[in-house]
């Protein structure tokens, strides 16, 4: 499966994004969707993700009650829309597939190419 992740930019502190993930080659129905970020000089960490229902959500600590993850297997599409953003959620975000769903971005199969979320303070 072929990921093409889009949507990020620059935007002040307390503003919003939202970035979209594509999916195509398979089904996206099929996979757990994950999003993670990375900064510079950083690991690469958990963001959130969604099982193939989007009846489960998971999130990390850091950005729980301001982002929310969605998808529409009828677009082959998920979502990220990230509200009252901080200058530390500066990063590149990458968006996975894989069958198991898990936080661990070792155990995702497909990734995106990245998308630059920079948020000024």
């Amino acid at each position: 499966v072929q990921l093409q992740a889009s949507g990020g930019g620059l935007v002040q502190a307390g503003g919003s994004l939202r970035l979209s993930c594509v999916a195509s080659g398979r089904t996206v129905s099929s996979y757990v969707m994950g999003w993670f970020r990375q900064a510079p000089g950083k690991e690469r960490e958990f963001v959130a993700a969604i099982n193939q229902s989007g009846g489960s959500l998971q999130y990390a600590d850091s950005v729980k009650g301001r982002f929310t993850i969605s998808r529409d297997n009828a677009k082959n599409t998920v979502y990220l829309q990230m509200n009252s953003l901080k200058s530390e959620d500066t990063a590149l975000y990458y968006c996975a597939a894989d069958r198991s769903y898990t936080r661990n971005y070792s155990w995702y199969s497909y990734w995106g190419q990245g998308t630059q979320v920079t948020v000024s303070s």
